[in-house]
């Protein structure tokens, strides 16, 4: 089956499921017995009816970001064929792989920068180098291609910025970068994998070189699982980076809505302009503040092919940890002034559909116990928004796991499961969204990274 067959169907698949849930969901009304035809300002009180109203409204704050998935997920290929070179890697600008760690898993860095320098030399890519920033020492192997940077304890940045802003600022300076400003970083996690597809990607998009800044895709269901309920769940990041993700960057070459912060690919002068150096604020989701600096600058940005390799947390613990670390960090975002309105409105918007999500999601309760007429648009696309986030977790099945690997069977119980995952996910976001609020806001929790710990206790 082919590329563009696997694309339509995907699209049929996604236009079935909206279909159906509409019916079912009372989106669009197929008889008389689908109308409510109470009136709610006398049988729930005028507080009541305005708190159920605005309960319901709360739902529209998630939909620019389901508009941004669906046209992603509908207008570009959703299952590209593998990645072709459209240059000698040999012609390639020097590319530098930088990867950040608290030196906290060194036999996981070790292994992992092993794995992609090994991955970069298998797709015919020289002119590169390995650069491994650490606040404690991995003691790297020597090896001509590997860089390992201690950051000094003392070390402070002009601004004061903290964990792994820090860290990348230290490596800008000027007494430790050994990088030209037309050289390319491609910035990842410690436990991320490089895949051929995805080098000969970033090769295409350094060759190209109009946008200095550039992200790709990431799947979490790879080699071994660790945890299939965090794994599933995070399917939906999966559909993000195909549908959100890889519009803004196509179509509007703009973070819209933030970017990740691995699989990221920067120029070296353009970098060094935006700076990590933003202080407190900017020390939590640096990967965010970065992208909404760039974006203020004028930087454009665009989709990288080919996707990466990474784990979902191994705990639901992390999982809850991690989603309250991003909620805390983005919030800061928004609320700092060093970004305009303008740049961050949309960043904005989906925050806080983030934050409200105890109050919308209570209307999985409350329009069942208390029913309320709304205009059949109204309806619609609140159904619309709730069959959009399921399919995303389908489709990030879909994506991530092989039929050929799994076989009909398992795959199709990964689908299911996925879904079955959704009840399970909204409680650990609500619960995020909860602790984050009245947490302490400053703090850079770090998950478990590494399988082989787990697998010694």
């Amino acid at each position: 089956m082919n590329s563009h067959t696997k694309h339509l169907l995907h699209c049929a698949l996604l236009v079935v499921v909206i279909f159906v849930f509409e019916i079912f969901s009372g989106g669009i009304k197929i008889d008389e017995n689908s109308f409510t035809v109470l009136d709610p300002w006398i049988e729930y009180g005028q507080v009541g009816a305005t708190l159920l109203y605005l309960l319901r409204f709360l739902t529209f704050l998630t939909l620019p970001q389901v508009l941004f998935n669906f046209c992603g997920l509908i207008f570009y290929n959703a299952f590209p064929e593998k990645v072709v070179l459209k240059g000698s890697p040999l012609l390639a600008p020097f590319i530098c792989i930088r990867v950040v760690t608290r030196g906290d898993f060194p036999d996981l860095v070790k292994t992992n920068v092993l794995r992609n320098m090994n991955t970069c030399l298998d797709t015919g890519l020289e002119n590169f180098l390995i650069e491994v920033v650490t606040d404690k020492a991995v003691n790297l192997a020597h090896h001509r291609r590997i860089r390992e940077i201690v950051v000094p304890k003392e070390y402070k940045t002009r601004t004061g910025a903290l964990f792994k802003s820090r860290a990348l600022q230290y490596c800008l300076e000027d007494n430790v970068n050994v990088l030209n400003d037309n050289d390319w970083i491609v910035h990842l996690d410690e436990e991320t994998l490089l895949t051929e597809n995805s080098v000969r990607g970033i090769i295409n998009f350094v060759l190209d070189g109009k946008h200095p800044f550039g992200q790709g895709l990431i799947t979490y269901a790879n080699e071994n699982v660790v945890n299939w309920l965090t794994t599933l769940a995070d399917s939906f990041r999966v559909s993000d980076d195909m549908g959100k993700l890889r519009l803004q960057f196509k179509l509007f070459h703009k973070p819209l809505f933030s970017w990740k912060g691995s699989y990221v690919v920067t120029q070296v002068g353009a970098e060094r302009q935006v700076s990590f150096d933003n202080g407190v604020d900017g020390s939590v989701a640096e990967d965010c503040f970065f992208a909404m600096r760039a974006f203020a600058q004028g930087f454009t940005f665009n989709f990288i092919e080919g996707e990466m390799y990474e784990k979902s947390p191994f705990t639901l613990l992390d999982f809850l940890q991690q989603r309250k670390r991003w909620l805390q960090g983005i919030l800061l975002v928004v609320h700092s002034k060093m970004i305009p309105f303008k740049h961050k409105l949309l960043l904005g918007i989906s925050v806080y559909s983030w934050v409200t999500m105890p109050l919308s999601t209570s209307n999985i309760v409350f329009a069942g116990l208390y029913p309320i007429p709304c205009p059949n648009l109204v309806d619609f696309v609140c159904a619309f928004i709730a069959a959009v986030n399921i399919y995303m977790y389908v489709f990030g099945v879909i994506k991530s796991f092989s039929l050929y690997r799994f076989g009909v069977v398992k795959f199709m119980a990964c689908v299911l499961g996925a879904v079955c995952t959704i009840p399970v996910n909204v409680v650990i976001e609500n619960i995020a969204v909860v602790w984050g609020l009245v947490g302490k806001k400053h703090k850079f929790y770090v998950v478990q990274k590494d399988v082989r710990v787990l697998e010694t206790v």
